[in-house]
């Protein structure tokens, strides 16, 4: 990859651009010396030229210029909000706010790292490579197994880094943090031809992939929650039915595994399942067995 110049300059031009949709030089030019991006040194059109290129290389983002002369992304999905460079655009973002944040240390409050990063680079190399993997992993409560496997995918959920992999012709999850070894080996394999890891998780919530029914699913979000669903829908599916003063219906289409029963349940009164029926009798029959505890 290209040396990047300044990863904190590439930022604010991405996300400009981004915010804006459509944007002469000009004008971005203004808004850095605004912004003090250099220290309030202005935007040249030659160091421009070498940011595109840059952005480019990190973020697979191709910059063009329209006949009124203004700036815009030939392919805005390579930074949607479910692609690894809109991941990797925000985690940059939130680094370069936070290194410049030593004096304020002790009011900034962060969550866990994820475990098992120690994992990260060889399993990226395994994908890259079409290697396969040879783990040891040990689930809560059962023993320590060594095997190899085909890696597939990774996926970030819940403060947990999790593995999809392909053994003995079938799919299975490992999570990083549950492995206690890792070694990429030397023998190949042709993977599945148009597997998409996307379509793979696209019906479920979480990371729990079973034989669960697809259902149509309504919610009925009352008071603050409608406005928490707006702002972070569940699923990709999710559309919004009815809105009133006290209530507002959502639909959405997936398959209700135990992630989604738990999910549901975070939110407390805040949400009721409409329909389906049989999910509203596992709902209740989950409620009761909580009470039962109590």
């Amino acid at each position: 990859m290209a040396r990047i110049r300044n990863l904190r300059q590439l930022i604010w031009l991405v996300s400009n651009i981004k915010k804006y949709g459509r944007i002469t030089l000009k004008e971005l030019g203004r808004k850095w010396v605004e912004d003090a991006v250099t220290e309030g040194n202005p935007l040249a059109r030659s160091s421009f030229n070498h940011y595109r290129d840059d952005i480019f290389e990190l973020f697979g983002l191709i910059i063009e210029c329209d006949s009124a002369h203004r700036y815009y992304f030939d392919n805005p999905q390579a930074i949607d909000e479910k692609s690894l460079n809109s991941w990797l655009l925000s985690t940059m973002t939130v680094n370069a706010v936070l290194s410049d944040s030593a004096s304020i240390r002790d009011q900034i409050i962060l969550g866990p790292v994820m475990a098992g990063e120690q994992f990260l680079a060889t399993i990226v190399d395994a994908l890259k490579r079409h290697r396969c993997l040879r783990i040891g992993h040990q689930k809560f409560g059962g023993e320590l197994s060594e095997r190899q496997v085909e890696p597939y995918a990774l996926r970030a959920w819940e403060g947990r880094w999790y593995l999809l992999v392909r053994t003995d012709g079938v799919f299975k999850k490992f999570s990083l943090d549950r492995i206690h070894s890792l070694e990429m080996t030397q023998e190949r394999f042709v993977k599945l031809k148009d597997f998409s890891p996307q379509v793979y998780f696209s019906e479920y919530f979480g990371v729990l992939t079973d034989d669960t029914p697809m259902a149509h699913i309504v919610l009925r979000a009352k008071g603050v929650t409608a406005d928490y669903l707006r702002t972070l829908p569940l699923h990709g599916s999710q559309r919004e039915l009815l809105r009133t003063e006290g209530y507002t219906d959502f639909s959405l289409d997936l398959r209700p595994t135990e992630d989604f029963i738990g999910e549901l349940l975070r939110h407390k009164k805040g949400i009721e399942v409409v329909e389906p029926a049989d999910l509203r009798q596992r709902m209740r029959e989950t409620l009761q067995e909580m009470l039962n505890i109590y």
